[in-house]
């Protein structure tokens, strides 16, 4: 989304962030890149640790911001729960030397820095001035409303929590996890059958089948009451070749699920090139998805990983992260990877999703205008 900034002061200016951005950041830098008078939206960052560098976190956002093309403008926000200090000639905005770092390495590369400002319990104040002072934070306007973003007072997490399941739901997918999997199993290999129920064996055969007709209906019909189709979902999900196609099927369409899917099992079994049109996909490049399509997609797996049994989280965990990663939603995407690599420490695909995530990456396609 393309904003032009007609904030007349820094407060007025603050009050814009949280539509901007689609929430109220805490305990987080967040940068707004500009062409002129417009900016594309806002970029969140948690706050580092004390012991990390300013010159490599200043890197780091730089690089983030220079991903949005035409970017010649930065403003950035600490928002921080630390205290302002008072020393004998005033006061101590905290953070200092972490935006001051950013500002001059912003400066040194030729962007105009629009605003540099703090927000702490105790009220805002802006780094560029000599003498700071503390204003109240009631002279912060409310945001305004921006058209399909609604409520803005929650901070960078909210809508990250899995939906509510109960024991009851989480053993029946497991119970129909263990039985597709048998079905599965014989299905491919023979042998003693592991059950007869219809339902798990049809299942199977649908599956097995026709995987990309199978996920696809997966965004029309979600599977909250079907635990079976859950199962089968999380089945996938924990296989990388299949979990790889199956998020480029939903970041395209149907025709292309079913080229990713060959791709993929072609790898899978002679270890053949994936086709770059499949391999940008998954790496944010190409042309921008229908993100009604990924968000779809998003709900479906995020339902998954609520129902799952721990063992079967860690795959829609992660394909949470990457289809919130592939909107835009780096924070939403972290809540995920944390959980995942909680789960499963020495997850790849997780792993990869963090690394990207702390070199603040974004899909190609999420910097572009819709």
């Amino acid at each position: 989304m393309t904003t032009i900034i007609h904030a007349t002061d820094p407060a007025e200016f603050l009050g814009l962030v949280p539509a901007l951005a689609g929430f109220t950041p805490r305990r987080s830098i967040v940068l707004l890149p500009f062409h002129g008078s417009r900016t594309q939206g806002a970029m969140r960052i948690d706050l580092p640790a004390a012991d990390v560098d300013p010159d490599d976190f200043a890197d780091v956002a730089l690089r983030a911001l220079l991903q949005v093309p035409d970017t010649d403008a930065v403003a950035l926000v600490v928002y921080t729960d630390e205290p302002v200090a008072q020393v004998p000639d005033g006061v101590l905005l905290p953070h200092l030397s972490l935006a001051e770092t950013i500002v001059d390495v912003c400066s040194h590369t030729g962007l105009r820095i629009v605003e540099a400002l703090c927000v702490t319990d105790d009220g805002w104040a802006d780094y560029l001035d000599d003498s700071p002072l503390v204003h109240p934070l009631d002279e912060i306007p409310a945001a305004p409303a921006v058209p399909g973003i609604g409520d803005v007072s929650g901070d960078q997490l909210a809508g990250a929590e899995l939906p509510a399941s109960d024991l009851v739901e989480r053993e029946r997918v497991g119970r129909a996890l263990r039985d597709l999997a048998e079905a599965i199993d014989h299905s491919l290999h023979g042998g003693a059958r592991g059950t007869e129920d219809p339902t798990t064996l049809m299942t199977a055969e649908v599956m097995l089948d026709d995987l990309p007709h199978f996920v696809e209906h997966l965004l029309d019909s979600p599977a909250d009451d079907d635990p079976y189709a859950c199962a089968a979902l999380l089945w996938c999900l924990s296989r990388p070749p299949l979990r790889d196609a199956i998020l480029v099927q939903w970041a395209t369409d149907l025709d292309f699920g079913y080229r990713a899917f060959d791709a993929q099992l072609a790898f899978t079994s002679d270890r053949t090139t994936v086709p770059d049109a499949v391999a940008e996909v998954f790496m944010g490049r190409g042309p921008r998805p229908d993100f009604d399509r990924l968000g779809c997609a998003l709900q479906v797996v995020r339902s998954a990983a609520s129902r799952a049994p721990r063992h079967a989280k860690v795959g829609a965990l992660t394909a949470a992260a990457w289809l919130s990663w592939a909107m835009g939603r780096s924070s939403h995407a972290g809540a995920y990877i944390d959980e995942a690599l909680r789960l499963e420490p020495a997850h790849s695909m997780a792993s990869l999703i963090s690394n990207i995530l702390a070199a603040a990456m974004l899909p190609e396609w999420a910097l572009r205008r819709p």
